[in-house]
């Protein structure tokens, strides 16, 4: 059952906008899954869902499509559309992001596994990357800068 109801979920994100787990319980009714928030809530979880800025919404839910740790030309238009600026402080990188953003680049710097970083947070518009020392961090900052082009 939670196999078939994720399916769906993917597949009423990918065919409409929707914002919130309200509207997501409101459309897995319409294809006859009887489902409460806290369970929609978890199947965000499992599935790594995220908020985009919508077209028609404020925010959608949207997913990496990519099972490898590479970012699908989406999360790369994503990434490029999002973040305003990358540069380094000592071990740490700042990326500053357009606001409500900073998670969406923490979500696919995740994905792209780098092995210098050793962890990150982020935050409303901004992520923070930590590195081990300088000269790791002038190397994330480029790589990066690399997916910014």
């Amino acid at each position: 059952m939670r196999s078939g109801r994720q399916d769906a979920i993917l597949d009423i994100i990918s065919s409409q906008e929707i914002e919130t787990q309200e509207e997501l319980c409101a459309e897995l009714a319409k294809r006859n899954y009887t489902v409460t928030q806290a369970t929609v809530s978890r199947d965000v979880k499992e599935l790594r869902l995220f908020k985009v800025a919508g077209v028609e919404k404020k925010y959608r839910y949207a997913y990496i499509e990519d099972a490898s740790n590479k970012i699908s030309p989406r999360m790369h238009n994503l990434f490029r559309d999002c973040v305003v600026s990358v540069q380094s402080a000592l071990n740490q990188v700042v990326v500053k992001t357009l606001r409500g953003n900073g998670s969406n680049a923490g979500v696919i710097v995740d994905k792209l596994n780098l092995p210098e970083i050793v962890g990150s947070i982020a935050g409303d518009d901004t992520l923070l990357i930590v590195t081990e020392n300088e000269e790791k961090a002038k190397i994330v900052v480029a790589k990066l800068n690399e997916y910014l082009k």
